[in-house]
This record gives C-alpha cells, sequence and structure tokens, in this order.
C-alpha cells in the first residue's frame, strides 16, 4: 500500500512538473525574437532556421503567404540586404504554451534590387512544444500616417 502512494505521488509530482515546463514565460518569447533578429541582422540562415516551428508561416503584405523553407532560403540569400533594422513597442499575451507578440519593426534595405523604408506592426505568434520555445507564424503589416480626417472618422 505504501508503494501505491508513493507512486502515486511521485505521479502526480512529475504531471506537475510536465505542464509547468510547457508555460511558455515571457524571457523565453524574448529571447526567441531576439535570436530570429540576430540572424537576419547577421545574414545567419541556420540561427534562422533554428528558432522556426516546423510549421511556420509568413502572411506577406500582399496577402499571399510564405512558407518556412522559402524565409530560410532568403535570409541565406544576397537578394535580401538589410542595411538597418530595430523593433519597438512590445506587448504580448501568453497563455500557457502560446505567446501572440505585438511589435512594431522598421528596417531598410533591399528586397530583388528594390529598396525598402519599413515601418511595421508585426504579430508573431510562439510555441512551446516538448520544452523547445518556436516561432510558428509572423504577419507584418505596413504602419500608415493617419491624416487628421481619417482620425476623425476612425474616433
Amino acid at each position: 500500500m505504501k508503494n501505491i502512494a508513493i507512486l502515486s505521488i511521485l505521479f502526480l509530482l512529475t504531471l506537475t512538473a510536465c505542464k509547468e515546463e510547457e508555460n511558455l514565460t515571457p524571457e523565453e518569447v524574448m529571447a526567441v525574437i531576439n535570436r530570429f533578429d540576430e540572424g537576419w541582422k547577421n545574414k545567419d540562415a541556420r540561427v534562422v532556421d533554428s528558432v522556426l516551428s516546423p510549421q511556420y508561416i509568413y502572411f506577406t503584405q500582399s496577402g499571399s503567404t510564405f512558407d518556412r523553407s522559402s524565409l530560410i532560403q532568403t535570409a541565406d540569400s544576397s537578394i535580401y540586404q538589410l542595411q538597418t533594422m530595430e523593433r519597438q513597442e512590445y506587448t504580448m499575451q501568453l497563455e500557457g504554451n502560446t505567446a501572440v507578440v505585438n511589435t512594431v519593426w522598421k528596417g531598410k534595405g533591399s528586397y530583388h534590387g528594390q529598396a525598402f523604408d519599413d515601418n511595421q506592426r508585426c504579430s508573431i505568434t510562439i510555441v512551446k512544444n516538448k520544452g523547445q520555445v518556436k516561432i510558428l507564424s509572423e504577419h507584418c503589416t505596413p504602419i500608415k500616417e493617419v491624416t487628421a480626417k481619417q482620425n476623425s472618422l476612425l474616433q
């Protein structure tokens, strides 16, 4: 009888530890985003690859999607040149093993020979599975200046 009680307690402790381990922390979220950005800054496709979920998808500004392999290929290619980049205004919503991060991304560079100077609002979905924190998806939308007339219509 003692053995059954001890085994039951050990099982419950193990179950509790596993559940807590899967909860994503703000520190883990920031670490994976910082690693992702460093990979892009340094044109290190291996780093970019290391933080992406196997199911990663990027939703483009034009309404298309970009899969994981295409993103990694771009990170490793000379068609995408990044001169400067920064993230601002982080906020995050955490729920268990998932986070949705709202951030502003600003970057200058060129893509396929076309210069860009982006100021975008980005939504990044991050998941923790089996102890690994990965970026599942990202969607960035250009931030446009709102005129006084547009602002009055929005209110």
